[in-house]
């Protein structure tokens, strides 16, 4: 049996997320990379290195020899939804990165879009993939946790001036919830099921910039089970996704856990999988509580992540993150930024996911 065609993809946008994306693309199995777009000269010297065609705009890919059959979106979030609209327009499936959109009204217009055109999509999500969440996703849905009550989670760290020198991360669509926090609440859909409301209260902005900064949030999930979850790119901190697992290579590792999940049946902390119950004892505070740690197997998330992507547009599998998760991860930021303006509560618009 021959082995099906290998995925034309180009890489649209050429930021801190893109070269990544365009580089496991290189050394993909089933994917050969065709193009970069991307109106400043660092896409034509990343496209020289990995020797690839160069575009400065979508529109002239799509005219080009090297129309794709695949793209993956990493431009600034507001271009999202029209950028992946030209794209589905050409008949050319796309992995959005996160956020889908930066407002529901544009996110419902991109979903009957995608509809109409019949391409595939997924929403570029890719900590699903991380072998730490694969693997806390197993947990909670063996039951071993029993029914989940509460949940626990930081992301904390320290952001240098110079990452706000693009302005668009310094106005409200490239704030901390937007860029970071979508993907913690893309987790806590992944693991929990949907969130249905929100409390936030923000913390005091330190560099003045109109892009919020951080925030103390309450959550209430579908399933009845609550969270508290602190957000903040403005302190010095170990507890977060990127310092806990070391997924970033650019990032230094920290081992430390951001994730506290509490059961009826036993307590689980994430990235050091570490599981807590009374295992063949009688349940109660004298009894002395067994600590398993949970092997973890390897992976690399954006290859993972991009496998999946290939098998999707080949039929092979579902979508793992789909284009209503990306916009029901959105809704639930819009209510954050909404609860921030009053520090009070929201309730989520629901989607479908």
């Amino acid at each position: 049996m021959s082995n099906p065609p290998r995925v034309k993809v180009a890489v649209i946008g050429v930021g801190l997320i893109g070269p990544r994306h365009a580089r496991t693309v290189v050394a993909s199995n089933d994917a050969d990379l065709v193009a970069i777009v991307d109106l400043m000269p660092g896409g034509k010297t990343l496209a020289e290195e990995l020797g690839t065609a160069y575009y400065k705009s979508v529109a002239e890919l799509l005219e080009s020899p090297h129309k794709p059959d695949a793209a993956i979106i990493c431009t600034p979030n507001h271009t999202h939804v029209p950028i992946s609209k030209d794209l589905a327009a050409g008949g050319v499936h796309v992995l959005i990165e996160k956020p889908f959109c930066t407002d529901i009204a544009s996110g419902k217009e991109l979903l009957v879009h995608l509809r109409e055109t019949k391409v595939k999509a997924i929403v570029g999500h890719h900590r699903r993939f991380n072998p730490y969440m694969v693997k806390a996703k197993e947990i909670v849905s063996s039951g071993s946790l029993g029914n989940v009550v509460a949940i626990n989670g930081i992301w904390a760290t320290f952001k240098p001036l110079d990452y706000f020198d693009a302005e668009w991360r310094r106005n409200k669509t490239g704030g901390v919830i937007l860029i970071n926090m979508i993907h913690e609440i893309d987790l806590l859909h992944y693991l929990f099921g949907p969130i249905t409301r929100i409390h936030a209260e923000k913390t005091v902005s330190r560099r003045g910039f109109e892009a919020e900064e951080g925030a103390v949030l309450t959550i209430r999930f579908k399933s009845g089970a609550v969270g508290s979850f602190i957000i903040s790119d403005n302190l010095p901190s170990p507890y977060s996704f990127e310092a806990g697992t070391g997924e970033n290579p650019l990032l230094p590792k920290s081992g430390q856990d951001f994730y506290r999940i509490f059961g009826t049946e036993g307590s689980l902390s994430v990235p050091d999988m570490t599981t807590w119950s009374y295992t063949g004892k009688t349940k109660s505070w004298n009894e002395e509580l067994v600590k398993e740690t949970v092997p973890v197997p390897d992976g690399i998330p954006f290859e993972l992540q991009l496998s999946h992507f290939v098998k999707v547009i080949r039929g092979q599998e579902s979508p793992s993150c789909t284009a209503e998760a990306g916009l029901a991860a959105l809704a639930v930021c819009q209510a954050i930024k909404d609860a921030l303006e009053g520090n009070t509560t929201v309730e989520v618009e629901p989607f479908d996911f």
